[in-house]
């Protein structure tokens, strides 16, 4: 546990479950489960067993940096890091990469998003520390592969060789390809063969793996890193990142690293994981009535009414009559009455 180190990238700047979530204040950091804790800060709490809070790391946009202090009071100031700008997650990665080895060179470490929600904790702490021993032992890069349970346009696809597993662990097993988000068409076939997961995007690696990666796959990212190396970890160190870190390419870890090297692993996983990437996602997600409603809120009546996602943590009293799959959100004197079939639509209709 000592040498364990959790990322969390906590940069975006998504407004997708608009009302609640807006560009000052993105979806990582609201309870959208109304439970009285940020996206942020359950991702915060389902490591709490896995690594220790001074080993917390979280990178994010600089105009979050104060917002991530106070959700999360337990971490080191230092622990924070700031992108001047926006670079996709290889940057991001890399930067955090180059900061931890300069503390633990013997870091074995977990990045995460910060805003998916996972459901059984006790299950994603065993998957969690099996692949951190496996990285401990092995010079090898693992991602997690979530068991599908629909046929997902939305989510990218790992296609795992499942004829044999690694010789470390027997629920590890060699990445044969990373597939593109797929038409509907395309993700039945691969829901229907069993060597096909949705991509979480958490991956598990030691320090020095990481950084060798960037180094044969990205030269140019690592060369800008090398070149400010002396400068991470002292009061300079946000100076240089606001002259060097927007000259990094814009580039997925995914397209930089994982679809070129070579010792990937994924580890098949079923935690009962989401990203929730929409307001229906989340009512999919949250525990529904028997006319398949989702009430989140302190006083919701609801008369006549299934298939919706009420959210009115604000608001005393909320009565909805006559509605069928419909989203009702209320935050700050902001209202949204929307079919959740037209939920894209929110966007161009809430700027």
């Amino acid at each position: 546990m000592q040498n364990n180190h959790l990322v969390i990238m906590a940069g975006g700047v998504g407004s997708r479950f608009w009302p609640m979530s807006t560009v000052e204040r993105p979806k990582q950091f609201i309870d959208v489960l109304g439970v009285g804790r940020s996206l942020l800060q359950l991702t915060f709490d389902r490591f709490s067993k896995i690594c220790p809070p001074e080993n917390v790391w979280v990178v994010t946009n600089k105009n979050y940096t104060e917002i991530v202090k106070e959700q999360l009071p337990d971490i080191p100031s230092k622990n924070i890091l700031c992108e001047p700008c926006r670079r996709n997650t290889a940057p991001c990665i890399a930067y955090v990469s180059w900061r931890i080895k300069k503390e633990d060179p013997n870091a074995n470490i977990v990045v995460s998003p910060s805003d998916h929600i996972v459901t059984n904790v006790n299950e994603f702490e065993r998957v969690i520390n099996l692949c951190l021993n496996f990285t401990e032992k092995k010079d090898a890069i693992v991602t997690l592969g979530m068991k599908p349970t629909r046929p997902e346009t939305g989510y990218g696809y790992i296609q795992a060789n499942m004829d044999k597993h690694s010789e470390l662990n027997s629920e590890i097993f060699r990445v044969d390809a990373f597939r593109e988000k797929p038409n509907l068409e395309k993700a039945k076939e691969y829901v229907a063969n069993s060597c096909f997961f949705w991509n979480a995007g958490i991956f598990i690696w030691n320090v020095n793996t990481i950084v060798c990666a960037f180094k044969e796959y990205q030269p140019s990212i690592s060369e800008i890193f090398d070149g400010i190396d002396s400068y991470l970890g002292t009061d300079k160190e946000q100076e240089i990142i606001d002259m060097r870190f927007p000259d990094c390419d814009n580039i997925s870890v995914d397209y930089a690293i994982m679809e070129k090297a070579e010792d990937i692993f994924v580890c098949p996983a079923d935690f009962g994981w989401s990203d929730l990437g929409t307001w229906g996602s989340l009512w999919t997600q949250t525990e529904q009535d028997s006319n398949g409603n989702s009430a989140i809120g302190t006083n919701i009546k609801l008369i006549e009414t299934k298939n919706c996602i009420i959210h009115t943590m604000g608001e005393k009293k909320v009565v909805v009559q006559g509605l069928d799959g419909y989203i009702i959100a209320e935050e700050d004197g902001r209202l949204l009455i929307c079919k959740i079939s037209e939920e894209q639509r929110i966007k161009e209709f809430s700027e």
